[in-house]
Formats: structure tokens, C-alpha cells, sequence
């Protein structure tokens, strides 16, 4: 549905955008991750037809961004990070307005309004000014304007930016009900707003995609091995030296722990088994074993991981 391919954007001798590329199928949800200042506005304003780029070819339903702008835009849904409000117009008066720019009509028009209301929690301030509303209920009415004329493409820059807990819970439900028949991007700088609406994130650092996948699978790649942490009732010195001829372990390392016990994070590759060893190394020696688990690579740690391995190279990592 979205093809980006080798797309570079400069602006005077600032590179945005160098060589990025990625795709995205129909119905699937694409998280579009990295610091500010990484170029995910620009990449979307490329593929949005609001600008062109300096090299390279982007298609949205197979149709060339440069060759047929009009013809994507009426096919995508955009929520820019700055909202693209008339703040001299009531809610009401400005969906009306969008909804007749997209070629909206009569019934057709009205049934869009009632549903991208309640869609978007917007009955209690529809016939507010605009210049009066929160910025929560700003984001929500762009979020509307985007969704009024039901495109098949939704791209979102920012868009929980502003809301409320509850309010941003409402948004990631939603796309999560849009994907069922729309293909979405989101934008964000907050690590925390990917996993609970998709596990497919692209990565983009300093105009360059650093990575590309499955959230699991790119914690895979970025960590190397998995973390456990175990404690055991004993004396440090002696568990430190039985864990590091323990078969299976690549990295044993003092942590503190309680009064008494001696804690380390160890690290193995993924997939293999080592808690049932760790588990039997204490009772072979005698000790209380006071702690055994994983601890799961968090999203922040997966990200700083990937950022710090791009070191301006060029690699990209796909799985």
C-alpha cells in the first residue's frame, strides 16, 4: 500500500532524509520511531505529497506521490504534528468544511460527521469555537479532519501529543480498529506509544533508517543475549565463580541485592534454557536460591541499543 524507496530531502545543506526506504502492506500499522530532530516529519510530509523529495520514488497504492499527487491525497487521512485548524470556525463548521473540500455531500456527509464525532469523543464541544478548545480536543479534531472522508491510508505525526491518559487509551483503540481496513503510520518520539498499538516499528535516526522489524525480533538483534537475574543465599565470591563455569552463560556481573544474598545479572543467548541450571546450581551447592527470572529488554533499551550500533553507518537492520 506505502513503498518508500531511496528517498533522500535536503534543505540547503541540512540532509533530512538520506536513502530511506521501507514498505507497509494494507492493514498493517507501522510505528515510525525516533528522537526529534530524526526526519519522521519530513518522511511523512513526503509521503503525503506536501513535499517532494530530493531523490527517490514513494507510491501509495501504487501510485506515484510526484506523477498523481491529487489522486494520493484523496486517498490518505493526514494528521500533521502542527493541527491544521481554522481557529475562527466551530468544530462543526470546520469537519463540514473539510468534508465538502474532500467531495462530501448530503447524507453521505452527515453520516461521516455523526461517526468521526463519536469516533473522536468531540459531542461535547461540536458546536465550540475552536479557538476555546483544549489542545486534547484540538488533537481530537484533527484527528477528525483526517478520518472524515474514510481514506484508505491514515498517516498520524504525533497523535496522542497533548491528551490525557484516558484520551490517548481512546486514540490507541481506535487504531487498532482502523487497521482493519486502512494501512497506518504513526510518528512518535515516545517509546511508550508503540507497543500497545503494533510490534512493527521502523527506526529512524539522523535522516537514516537504523532499523526495521518486529519489536521482539529487533530486541533480539540490538541486545545479543537475553538478561536473567538470581540471587542465591552464599557467599559472593564463591557464587560469582561457579556461575562463570556454569555452561551457557556469557556475562556474569555483581549487582546489589539484599543483605545477605549474592545477586548477579547474567546474560545467554536467546532461546536457551539456563534457569533450570541456575535453578540446580543452588541446590547442589547447598545454597537458597532467592531470586530466578528474566528480565525482558524494555523498548527504551532496544531503542538506545540500535541508535548507539547506527553510529552514522548506513546499516540497516531487517528482520
Amino acid at each position: 500500500m506505502i513503498e518508500v524507496r531511496d528517498v533522500t530531502k535536503r534543505f540547503g545543506a541540512t540532509v533530512a532524509l538520506d536513502g530511506v526506504s521501507f514498505r507497509l502492506d494494507k492493514g498493517e500499522i507501522l510505528g515510525f520511531l525516533g528522537p526529534n530532530g530524526a526526519g519522521k516529519s519530513t518522511a511523512m510530509k513526503i509521503v503525503t505529497t506536501f513535499l517532494a523529495p530530493d531523490s527517490g520514488t514513494v507510491s501509495v497504492d501504487g501510485i506515484d506521490v510526484l506523477r498523481d499527487p491529487l489522486e494520493v491525497r484523496g486517498r490518505i487521512g493526514y494528521l500533521p504534528e502542527n493541527h491544521p485548524l481554522y481557529v475562527d470556525m466551530m468544530v462543526h463548521e470546520y469537519l463540514q468544511f473539510v468534508g465538502r473540500a474532500r467531495g462530501l455531500a448530503g447524507d453521505e456527509l452527515r453520516r461521516r460527521l455523526e461517526w468521526v464525532v463519536e469516533a473522536c469523543g468531540l459531542g461535547s464541544v461540536f458546536r465550540k469555537p475552536i479557538n476555546e478548545l483544549s489542545k486534547g480536543f484540538r488533537q481530537r479534531t484533527g484527528l477528525a479532519q483526517a478520518l472524515i472522508h474514510d481514506p484508505e491510508v491514515l498517516i498520524l505525526d504525533e497523535p496522542t501529543s497533548g491528551l490525557d491518559p484516558l484520551q490517548i487509551i481512546g486514540i490507541r483503540e481506535l487504531i487498532q480498529s482502523l487497521a482493519r481496513s486502512k494501512t497506518i503510520i504513526f510518528s512518535t518520539h515516545i517509546l511508550q506509544e508503540v507497543s500497545p498499538v503494533t510490534d512493527r516499528v521502523v527506526i529512524i535516526n539522523a535522516g537514516r533508517i537504523v532499523a526495521d522489524g518486529r519489536i521482539g525480533e529487533l530486541e533480539r538483534a540490538a541486545m545479543g543475549r537475553n538478561r536473567i537475574f538470581v540471587a542465591y543465599r552464599a557467599p559472593a565470591v564463591e557464587a560469582e565463580a561457579a556461575l562463570r563455569g556454569l555452561d551457557g552463560l556469557h556475562e556474569v556481573r555483581p549487582v546489589a541485592g539484599r543483605e545477605g544474598a549474592a545477586r548477579f545479572e547474567v546474560r545467554a543467548d536467546f532461546g536457551r534454557d539456563v534457569l533450570a541450571p541456575l535453578g540446580r546450581l543452588g541446590q547442589s551447592r547447598g545454597w537458597d536460591l532467592l531470586e530466578l527470572q528474566e528480565s525482558p529488554f524494555s523498548l527504551e533499551d532496544t531503542f538506545i541499543a540500535l541508535t548507539r550500533q547506527s553510529g552514522g553507518a548506513r546499516e540497516v537492520s531487517h528482520v
